[in-house]
């Protein structure tokens, strides 16, 4: 029997086992929002092993019109029960590649993006590791008539008493746990109703599929305690935006390729790494700062990077070199800080690790140390035309999500400049 076929067994007789009643089919289209088909245990052998057609034109940034019909294909590994659930009445989710109807990979699927570059990384003998730190907020509601309240008024590392915040934060830890997934730590973060979860650190595909659970259960906890959660990037002004700092490792033979002899222990390999990084950081910073309000959040003053730069402690640079514990060399790694937690994470993912992996097998010099090399993007429209004019992106994205992109992301552009803000109202309306 094949591997395919156990698995396709075992999620089988889950299913009958634990009564459920539904199994989602997820997948993700270009800008990272969340898809689903929704199929009954009667249907779902078939959907294991054909997969669902579907029209690919019906999904932004998929399919033209001319090249529609596309299907998921479950990836068996990562079938896990929703625990929300009642027992009896049970929901189950996996996740999907979408492949064109000859089976071959589609280029339009993120997630199948992500899988070439990890693989172009494997040729060279190299696992990519990531560790993402999510920020988040819990308001009392996002009615966008009125500014949104924060569910708390804590601070960092805030310890405050058993509130709505601190309950919710603590069962979506533990029902994260209960689906699998590690999370380090949790905490409350800087701003009023802002929060904090680190994941545990896994490999790129694994972690890309947790970034999209995390944010699914997070808002789905948060509706069910009456309060509404946000990854908006800069929802609140005068406070710190929410990021996704996330930690970057390379394996070789089951070894951290980072660990060396140089500069705050790190081998060649690493430094390089950080060259790639920095060098190709403002062109990248299309994908891993996708919105319009995520350049509200990348500006002078806060810990947000607004140049390219690394350092050892300095928060605002754009890639950090985090301390390693004694004893923990194996921990050595590099800290990414500019992207935020509303990216698609299967195109951040494969862009960071391009860009590094332009520094390891290019001719690319380190930066000194805390010097900047280069401005970031100070808008979406900038940081467009960055992506436009990038050999690196078209050669990691493929020309169809390039241009997909680009073409939603200026309409995005053009509706955003044509809005007359509070801001202005309040400040030329009674002067001019």
């Amino acid at each position: 029997m094949s591997t395919m076929q156990s698995q396709a067994q075992y999620v089988l007789r889950t299913v009958e086992e634990r009564g459920i009643r539904f199994v989602q089919l997820w997948f993700t289209d270009v800008l990272g929002r969340h898809k689903a088909f929704h199929v009954t245990p009667a249907e779902l052998e078939d959907a294991l092993d054909q997969g669902m057609t579907f029209d690919g034109s019906a999904i932004d940034g998929f399919s033209r019109v001319q090249e529609s019909d596309v299907l998921a294909r479950p990836d068996l590994t990562t079938f896990q029960l929703l625990p929300w659930y009642e027992q009896g009445a049970g929901v189950a989710r996996v996740f999907c590649d979408i492949v064109n109807i000859d089976g071959t990979p589609f280029e339009g699927c993120p997630r199948q993006q992500l899988r070439r570059v990890l693989g172009a990384a494997r040729e060279q003998g190299y696992t990519f590791f990531v560790a993402p730190e999510i920020e988040y907020f819990y308001f009392n509601d996002l009615d966008p008539s009125h500014a949104p309240q924060p569910t708390d008024r804590g601070s960092y590392f805030d310890l405050l008493p058993d509130d709505t915040a601190s309950q919710l934060r603590r069962r979506t830890v533990l029902t994260l746990e209960e689906m699998g997934i590690g999370v380090e730590h949790a905490q409350h973060e800087d701003a009023p109703g802002q929060h904090e979860i680190d994941l545990r650190y896994t490999d790129a595909l694994t972690m890309a599929d947790t970034v999209m659970s995390v944010r699914h259960v997070v808002k789905e906890l948060a509706r069910q305690s009456g309060v509404a959660a946000s990854f908006m990037p800069k929802p609140l002004a005068g406070v710190q935006g929410s990021g996704m700092h996330t930690h970057l490792s390379l394996w070789r033979d089951e070894t951290n390729a980072f660990i060396g002899d140089g500069p705050h222990g790190l081998s060649p390999v690493a430094t390089k790494f950080i060259a790639g990084l920095v060098h190709h950081a403002p062109e990248i910073t299309a994908i891993t700062n996708q919105w319009v309000n995520s350049y509200k959040r990348l500006v002078p003053g806060g810990e947000a990077p607004v140049g390219a730069s690394w350092a050892r402690h300095d928060a605002a640079a754009l890639v950090r070199v985090p301390s390693v514990k004694p004893g923990r060399i194996d921990s050595t790694r590099l800290e990414y800080r500019s992207p935020d937690p509303a990216a698609n994470p299967y195109l951040a993912f494969a862009v960071m690790l391009a860009a590094g992996l332009r520094g390891v097998n290019g001719d690319y010099e380190l930066p000194v140390e805390g010097a900047r090399t280069a401005q970031l993007p100070q808008s979406l429209a900038e940081a467009l035309d960055l992506m436009e004019s990038s050999t690196l992106l078209h050669e990691t994205l493929g020309a169809h999500q390039v241009e997909w992109f680009l073409r939603n992301k200026r309409a995005e552009w053009d509706s955003y400049r044509g809005q007359v803000t509070a801001f202005e109202l309040e400040r030329y309306l009674p002067l001019l």
